[in-house]
């Protein structure tokens, strides 16, 4: 199959190394130096060093000609860039069938990446998420991942999860695009609290504790919003919940280890020199959560350290405070 690779930060070529040994990849990137690098010294030293790109892996900085001949477009632009690489994608004429790897509700929209590739693309568009608990450094070592491909449209996510799927890249095929996308999203928002926890010193069964009522939220919200139960419990829900919410490599869960130092969050974000998906989301989570009438005090209280001047400490304290309540609910 001929599959090109959209943007190349670390998850995308993560992924595009690890699709090399099985098809014809193409890895575009949107930033000059970054091209050079992995076509003179094979390897994305500003995104992804220590690791060298294959030599059948293609390197591209021209989109028309990155997608030209394409069967699958994988976008892995960050979220508050996908509408745009949507346009630019359409830009160019007939757009292959894609999924994407981003995570996150929209901000200001908090739409759900379907739904924006639905009002760029058309709402019969063929298309599909990418997720589970993976981190773009073990991914491109060829280290054992397992993640989940969901689409509207359960026969596409089977065909392309059996094309993808490898002995060290498993890939399962879901239809509950919806609950795949939710997870996704919320486990960031609580990878932040994660960090938050133990960079406050709260101990293991604090942190015990946080993620497992964060799957509570997530799923809480995932099902008011159309997800199936089913998909919270799978790797797209628990399984990613549990990496980000305890791995090292987690961006989101560093930035709320930052947080508990008391560090602010332009500092954070500056010395990251990633995307932390959650930091927007854990917003607009919180406001469709109002909106809806859904009870999540962990996304609130993460919502509040980072937009609304609330520090760690005290939102902790207020989170430790509430009324006991029935575990079920």
């Amino acid at each position: 199959m001929n599959i090109t690779v959209v943007s190349a930060g670390a998850w995308g070529t993560a992924l595009a190394v690890a699709f090399a040994a099985r098809h014809r990849v193409t890895l575009w990137a949107r930033e000059a130096e970054v091209v050079s690098d992995m076509q003179e010294l094979r390897e994305n030293r500003r995104f992804l060093p220590g690791h060298r790109l294959p030599d059948a892996l293609l390197v591209s900085g021209d989109l028309a000609a990155a997608v030209a001949g394409a069967e699958l477009l994988v976008v892995a632009a960050p979220l508050a860039g996908f509408r745009a690489t949507l346009r630019a994608l359409k830009a160019l004429g007939p757009v292959a069938p894609l999924v994407w790897v981003c995570k996150g509700l929209e901000g200001d929209s908090g739409k759900l990446p379907h739904r924006i590739v639905a009002e760029e693309l058309g709402e019969d568009f063929v298309c599909g998420a990418l997720s589970g608990p993976s981190f773009a450094e073990e991914v491109a070592q060829g280290l054992p991942t397992a993640v989940t491909l969901a689409a509207t449209e359960l026969e596409f996510a089977r065909r392309i999860a059996h094309a993808l799927h490898a002995p060290r890249l498993r890939v399962y095929a879901s239809d509950d695009l919806v609950g795949v996308e939710i997870g996704g999203a919320v486990k960031n928002v609580m990878a932040i609290a994660a960090g938050i926890c133990d960079g406050l010193g709260l101990g293991h069964n604090a942190r015990a504790a946080l993620i497992t009522r964060g799957l509570a939220e997530m799923a809480r919200f995932g099902l008011v919003v159309g997800g199936q139960r089913q998909t919270f419990m799978g790797l797209a829900g628990m399984g990613d919940l549990i990496l980000t919410c305890t791995g090292d490599l987690s961006r989101n869960r560093r930035v709320g280890l930052a947080l508990a130092e008391g560090r602010t969050l332009s500092q954070i974000l500056a010395d990251l020199g990633h995307v932390a998906e959650g930091v927007g989301t854990a917003r607009e989570v919180a406001r469709r959560a109002i909106d809806l009438g859904i009870e999540m005090p962990i996304t609130q209280a993460v919502d509040a350290i980072l937009h609304q001047g609330v520090a760690a400490g005290q939102a902790v304290e207020q989170l430790l405070h509430r009324d006991p309540k029935d575990e079920s609910a």
